[in-house]
């Protein structure tokens, strides 16, 4: 829970509300409630945002919030790929603080979605639930890779779902090949693999098993902030509506996260994930249905 400044070749915003437990909120509040964030903020965090995802099913039990602190700030500026970014400013403020206290009403959850953060952060929280998820989900990055990829290997075998890109998946097996690099990570704890290649659409492996969805073509992309962060919200929102973890459903919740992503980048920051509604979200899934579905005849 964030603020971000951001620039792209088709605008500029000074500070809008990001952050990943933003963007995975609004996504998953889509399909489930109640969904129960844990963060930390500074008393400068607009209590209206707090209040507009408190009316979707968004509990803060399990957010803390420093009075006197500023929220985390990160501002980049993105080419005119939209692929590649320069990041501007980092300044982590109470973030540099976090040390994340999971409440008592919290025990219950089924499902449990690690966003990309210290991965000692991410066994804490782990280690605070009393009973094991029916499925952890996690987000990770090639910085804790090079900086703290002890405590990444340890976090693995206490994971169902990685979610990485393509230069990470590489980058933490070894292997260029992103079959090979499946397989490899899987055989570090994961039983299933995520692989976000952007615009390009993402794979899903489980053993030997391979899906591939693809992105939608957009005519306008405008901020791809928060996309991955949107997807994740949606895929995870989708498994905890169904209860299913088979790697069919799976497959479903990889479409769905892909749909909330093409939402995310219309707009600057979460704005347009406010506002579409559950008609918007069945004619784009059914826009990517429409994109892979085809008859074939061999003669």
């Amino acid at each position: 829970m964030a603020f971000d400044a951001l620039e792209t070749p088709f605008g500029k915003v000074d500070k809008i509300i990001g952050g990943s437990a933003i963007y995975a909120a609004w996504a998953a509040s889509n399909f489930t409630k109640p969904i129960k964030q844990v963060s930390i903020i500074g008393g400068d965090f607009p209590k209206e945002e707090i209040t507009a995802l408190e009316a979707r099913g968004v509990q803060f039990e399990g957010v803390e919030v420093v009075p006197d602190g500023k929220s985390f700030f990160w501002s980049g500026r993105y080419h005119t790929d939209l692929n590649t970014r320069d990041t501007l400013v980092t300044d982590l403020n109470v973030l540099a603080q976090f040390d994340p206290k999971l409440p008592d009403s919290y025990q219950d959850c089924e499902f449990l979605m690690l966003g990309n953060l210290a991965p000692a952060v991410q066994i804490s929280v782990i280690n605070q639930l009393k009973k094991r998820p029916k499925l952890i989900v996690m987000d990770t990055m090639n910085y804790w890779m090079a900086s703290a990829m002890d405590d990444l290997k340890k976090v693995l075998t206490m994971v169902d779902v990685l979610m990485v890109n393509d230069s990470e998946a590489r980058e933490l097996s070894g292997e260029y090949s992103i079959v090979k690099a499946a397989l490899k990570i899987q055989q570090m704890g994961p039983k299933y693999l995520i692989i976000k290649k952007g615009e390009h659409g993402a794979l899903l492996f489980h053993d030997k098993q391979i899906f591939f969805a693809p992105a939608l073509p957009l005519e306008d992309v405008f901020d791809p902030t928060g996309a991955g962060d949107t997807f994740a919200g949606g895929f995870i929102g989708h498994i905890a509506h169904t209860r299913d973890i088979s790697f069919n459903n799976m497959k479903t919740a990889i479409i769905v996260g892909s749909a909330l992503a093409s939402f995310c980048v219309e707009k600057f920051g979460p704005i347009r994930m406010k506002e579409i509604s559950k008609d918007d979200i069945t004619g784009r899934i059914s826009e990517f249905v429409d994109l892979v579905d085809f008859d074939i005849s061999l003669v």
